[in-house]
C-alpha cells in the first residue's frame, strides 16, 4: 500500500511550502474534496497572528488564501488543547469579515469566509471526525427555512442564506488512522499520520505525494522540520500527562467524595431508619398502656355495679391485688 517515500507533516507544509503558488493544488485538493466542488486558489492574503517560530511548540498555524470566487479562505492547525478553541473560531471569521470591506462599503460587499480548522486535539464531545458548521433561520413555530428571495439569489449569486455567512469545517484528525478510498478520509489519514499511500487519488494528495517528499528538504529546511517534530512530540506528551493526572485526581476526588457522600447518606437513612423503628415502637407502647388503662377503667365501673373481685379479674384479665387497689 505504501511506497517508500517520506512525506512533511501538513502543518509544517502550510507554514513553508503551501504558501508557494506552484504548490496551491495541494490546498485546492483539500477544499475541493471539503466543499465538493472545484476550488482555485488566486492568492495568499497576510495573517496578522501567523508564528514563525519552531521554538514555540504551542504554535498555531494559519493561512489564508483567496480563491477565484473572492470567497476567504482561512486555514489554521492547532497542535495544543484550547477549551476556547470555538470562540476564536468565531473571533478569526468575524475579524476576516470586517477587515476586508472598505470603508463606506456597502453591506452586501461583505466577503464569504470558509473557516478551515485542523485540529490535533479532541475538540468537543463527538464521535465524527470532519464536522461542518453554517448559519440557518428557522421558524420557532414550524420549523420553516428562510429562503432568500429570488432578487436576493440574483444579486448574490448564491441560493440560500448560509451560504452568506462564513461556514466552518472542524477536521479532529488525532484519532483517525484508517485507510479508505472515501476521498475525506484519504486526507484525514495524511493529516494524521503522514503518509500517502500509493493508491491515494483524493483532489490534491497526489500533487502533495510529488511535492512533499522530505528528501526535498535542504539541510536547513530538515532540520527545522526535525525542530518541529521534536516540539509536536513534548506537546502530545505532556497533554498525555495532564489527562492521566487529571484522571488520577479525579479518581482520586471521586472516591473521597464517595466516601462523604455515603457516609451522609447513611447517617441520613439512618435517621429516617431510627425515626420509624421509634414511631413504631411508640405506637406499640402507646396501644399497650392504652389496653392497660382500659382494662382498668373497666375494672372501676365493674366494682360501681357491685361485681365480686374475682369475677372482675375474670373479665378484665387484671390481678386480684391490682383490682383491690383501684
Amino acid at each position: 500500500m505504501e511506497g517508500n517515500n517520506k512525506y512533511i507533516r501538513f502543518d509544517w507544509a502550510m507554514k513553508r511550502l503551501l504558501r508557494n503558488k506552484a504548490n496551491f493544488a495541494v490546498l485546492e485538493g483539500l477544499m475541493t474534496t471539503l466543499l465538493n466542488e472545484k476550488i482555485t486558489i488566486v492568492k495568499l492574503l497576510e495573517s496578522e497572528s501567523n508564528q514563525e517560530s519552531e521554538f514555540d511548540k504551542y504554535n498555531r498555524v494559519d493561512l489564508l488564501a483567496e480563491d477565484s470566487q473572492g470567497r476567504l479562505i482561512l486555514f489554521e492547525i492547532q497542535n495544543n488543547n484550547e477549551y476556547a478553541y470555538f470562540q476564536r473560531m468565531l473571533f478569526g471569521t468575524s475579524k476576516l469579515v470586517t477587515e476586508y470591506i472598505n470603508r463606506g462599503e456597502g453591506y452586501e460587499n461583505v466577503r464569504k469566509v470558509f473557516s478551515i480548522n485542523i485540529v490535533y486535539f479532541a475538540l468537543g464531545s463527538g464521535s465524527d471526525y470532519v464536522y461542518h458548521g453554517k448559519t440557518e433561520f428557522r421558524g420557532l413555530h414550524n420549523n420553516e427555512l428562510l429562503n432568500l428571495t429570488p432578487f436576493q439569489q440574483q444579486t448574490f449569486r448564491v441560493d440560500t442564506v448560509s451560504q452568506l455567512y462564513p461556514e466552518y469545517y472542524i477536521l479532529r484528525v488525532n484519532d483517525f488512522n484508517k485507510w479508505s478510498v472515501v476521498p475525506i478520509d484519504q486526507w484525514i489519514y495524511f493529516l494524521n499520520t503522514g503518509e500517502i499511500p500509493d493508491e491515494a487519488n483524493a483532489p490534491g494528495l497526489p500533487e502533495a505525494r510529488e511535492r512533499l517528499q522530505l528528501d526535498h528538504l535542504t539541510k536547513a529546511e530538515l532540520e527545522a522540520y526535525y525542530r518541529h517534530l521534536d516540539n509536536v512530540i513534548i506537546l502530545r506528551d505532556n497533554i498525555n500527562t495532564e489527562r492521566a493526572e487529571g484522571r488520577a485526581e479525579g479518581r482520586a476526588e471521586g472516591r473521597a467524595e464517595g466516601r462523604a457522600e455515603g457516609r451522609a447518606e447513611g447517617m441520613k437513612e439512618g435517621r429516617a431508619e431510627g425515626m420509624k423503628e421509634g414511631l413504631a415502637e411508640g405506637m406499640k407502647e402507646g396501644l399497650a398502656k392504652g389496653r392497660a388503662e382500659e382494662k382498668r377503667e373497666n375494672a372501676r365501673n365493674f366494682k360501681k355495679l357491685g361485681l365480686s373481685v374475682e369475677l372482675i379479674a375474670q373479665a378484665t384479665g387484671l390481678d386480684i391485688e391490682e383490682i383491690n387497689k383501684l
